[in-house]
């Protein structure tokens, strides 16, 4: 019988989200893809360092020693050529990762793979494959390269932003436009309408249905929603994860205070938002992802079905 992923949390990884390939990414931006291949294949048994999502990773596998039969699957999901993966798969294997599962597309898009696997969340440093996961109706995040000091704790601590990441960016829209006072009145005369999803509202809900499976207090996956709405706006908000059947065990309405002090103090493995102007500032110390906007022409077509 086939291996099911359906009933698993799959995350989907590119190698450079994983491990610290900048320096080899630069090569290939500056000398183009076959010097890129001869320096991976000629340093095939130098051991990559870790990368922004690689404590994420690695405390997410660590809750299958929980379980008979995994419930977390990791995959390797790569623009390099297949020749490529051979530092990966040395690099993986040093490390102790559980991650038996990968897929080597030689340039073309990753978006189409996506759905195959039953992919519940893309993580890549490469735009264009992120807006196309996301475009495609998978959640999907950006991460931002950087090297981060290894957390302490083996539990799994996952930060959300609000609107446009878990909830749509409805509510977000009407601020933009017509400014605070009107995104207030609109969120205090819906207060009891739960919010559209967003795209990471899935993800929430399956992470959700792994928390169920552990007492509150001893559930290896902690989450977090961390927002600049303000307070006034938390019964729309709490009733929202009522209606979706979720859990979230931490929440903090910033009311515009700056996110990067109460993200750091989470502890996050990783924390995803929607807006630049938040991710400069915890990406300086969490790992931090971006989570795009679908496109005007995905809209359109959602729109059409």
């Amino acid at each position: 019988m086939a291996y099911d992923l359906k009933e698993k949390l799959v995350v989907a990884i590119s190698s450079r989200a994983l491990f610290d390939l900048e320096e080899e990414n630069r090569l290939f931006e500056e000398k183009g893809i076959e010097e890129y291949y001869r320096y991976q294949i000629g340093h095939e048994n130098r051991i990559l360092r870790r990368g922004a999502a690689f404590g994420f990773v690695k405390n997410l596998l660590r809750i299958n020693r929980h379980f008979d039969e995994p419930i977390i699957e990791v995959i390797i999901l790569s623009r390099n050529n297949a020749a490529t993966g051979l530092r990966i798969r040395q690099s993986i294997e040093h490390y102790g990762l559980a991650i038996d599962r990968a897929g080597w597309t030689a340039g073309r898009p990753i978006s189409r793979y996506l759905k195959a696997f039953d992919v519940d969340l893309f993580l890549s440093a490469h735009e264009a494959d992120v807006q196309e996961a996301t475009d495609a109706g998978v959640a999907a995040a950006r991460i931002i390269p950087k090297k981060y000091r290894k957390r302490k704790g083996k539990e799994v601590r996952i930060a959300f932003d609000g609107d446009a990441v878990l909830f749509s960016d409805a509510s977000e829209r009407i601020y933009k436009e017509q400014g605070l006072e009107a995104f207030l009145e609109h969120e205090r005369r819906n207060a009891k309408k739960p919010l559209p999803e967003g795209p990471f509202a899935k993800l929430l809900k399956v992470i959700s249905h792994i928390q169920e499976r552990f007492p509150m207090e001893k559930a290896p996956i902690t989450t977090a929603l961390i927002t600049a709405r303000n307070f006034s706006t938390f019964e729309r908000v709490i009733r929202t994860f009522d209606a979706w059947g979720v859990r979230v065990d931490e929440a903090f309405f910033l009311g515009g205070v700056e996110k990067r002090r109460i993200v750091k103090a989470f502890g996050a493995d990783i924390f995803f938002d929607d807006q630049d102007v938040h991710l400069v500032g915890t990406s300086r110390k969490t790992p931090s992802a971006r989570v795009p906007y679908r496109s005007e022409k995905s809209r359109s077509k959602k729109g059409k079905r």
